[in-house]
């Protein structure tokens, strides 16, 4: 019994490595995730294709996680930023601090975008998404 355990244990533990290290864009482009749509990364698209080739399972892991994070897609114009570097600018209330948000964008993209009328939209309201003709995630 114990043997047993122990070995579906490390099948558990090896499904759980291979999904999270079979997702190229998101290992090589982590900037990227969020993107909604896009033009694909042909780069990412063949690595996952030669994990589709090499083994079907982790391959077709590869591609389901690249498109549901948009690490496959080209920036094409729009710039990303890592979430967890936004979240400096956000206190434990939840609000923004425009002035942080203004110092991370302009280091993280070189660009000095005017935020004096930028409005908070929260990920849970599907209402706010729906006026801004915007589809939420999940």
């Amino acid at each position: 019994m114990n043997s047993r355990l122990k070995s579906l244990s490390a099948a558990i533990l090896c499904g759980a490595l291979i999904t999270q290290l079979s997702a190229c864009g998101t290992i090589f482009y982590p900037e990227r995730r969020g993107q909604i749509s896009g033009q694909i990364d042909p780069g990412v698209a063949i690595l996952n294709g030669i994990g589709l080739l090499i083994f079907i399972i982790p391959g077709l892991i590869a591609f389901g996680i690249d498109f549901t994070t948009g690490a496959i897609y080209l920036p094409g114009g729009k710039y990303s930023v890592a979430p967890e570097t936004l979240q400096q600018a956000v206190d434990a209330d939840g609000r923004v601090d425009t002035a942080a948000l203004q110092h991370i964008l302009k280091q993280e993209l070189g660009k000095d975008l005017p935020l004096a009328q930028a409005r908070q939209i929260k990920a849970d309201s599907t209402t706010q998404l729906a006026k801004l003709q915007l589809t939420g995630r999940g």
